[in-house]
């Protein structure tokens, strides 16, 4: 098994466990743990022992976004070239069933994370948002898509433009999340609804999903294309300067418009 530095895996019965594992950063989302990530969910998908994964963080938050200070200073080019948006293009690529067991703050990337999954499900602590607005740019990792198709466009909009947060039991009232349970049981409910797709017919489960996802992602790429465009090229307004280094600082920002 891979030596791994920022998750922790583990497999139950026919289940694969992935948990989000820098917890001083409230599992905010790097390169490593991107990467890292990507490989174990690949290693399961090609185990035949596995039938569906489970992708966690901890009670406090499942992620909280993105690793603002890997990239306050980077310049549109930079973030071009780095491409970690790339990682939840290959999540999609997975062909097993991927379920997101959250609890805490799921925020930023750590959102655009939980919608790349193919269920979410929640503990009653659970916190969505795309808080990207504060610090002068938009989601980019599938944010403005996946958010809309899921809880329409007026809330997406205000959760975009304004930093709302759905807690999990709006966020299951707007069809973002599967179900909320208490947060002493997230996690195996999230594992019991794993291991029952686990077991069966694994052909049936792999198009299933495809069919599924199709139907869900029809002109997606295009949107996504658009958003990424988008939110690479904001990494060249002083905004973006400004309201990383004001997070990174821990201030409020002064926004210029440019």
């Amino acid at each position: 098994m891979e030596d791994y530095s920022t998750i922790l895996v583990e497999t139950h019965q026919r289940v694969g466990l992935i948990r989000l594992n820098r917890p001083e950063a409230l599992n905010a989302l790097n390169a490593t743990i991107l990467k890292e990530l990507n490989t174990a969910l690949q290693s399961f998908d090609g185990d035949e022992g596995i039938g569906a994964m489970v992708i966690t963080g901890d009670e406090r938050a499942f992620a909280a976004g993105a690793d603002i200070k890997e990239m306050a200073d980077s310049s549109a080019v930079e973030m071009l070239q780095r491409d970690n948006i790339s990682a939840f293009d290959r999540i999609m690529e997975i062909t097993k069933p991927i379920i997101a067991a959250v609890s805490g703050w799921c925020l930023g990337g750590g959102n655009e994370l939980a919608m790349s999954c193919d269920m979410i499900i929640a503990s009653e602590s659970a916190k969505f948002g795309q808080p990207e607005i504060n610090l002068g740019v938009i989601p980019g990792a599938g944010g403005t898509q996946r958010l809309t198709r899921a809880v329409g466009k007026a809330v997406a909009m205000e959760m975009v433009l304004n930093n709302r947060t759905l807690p999990a039991r709006e966020a299951l009232e707007h069809g973002l999340v599967n179900r909320v349970v208490p947060v002493e049981t997230y996690l195996e409910e999230a594992l019991k609804l794993a291991r029952e797709i686990a077991d069966r017919a694994p052909l049936a489960v792999r198009f299933g999903k495809a069919a599924v996802n199709r139907a869900f992602e029809s002109a997606l790429r295009d949107g996504l294309a658009e958003e990424r465009s988008a939110f690479y090229f904001l990494f060249s307004s002083q905004d973006q300067k400004e309201g990383m280094q004001a997070f990174v600082e821990k201030r409020k920002p002064t926004w210029q418009g440019k």
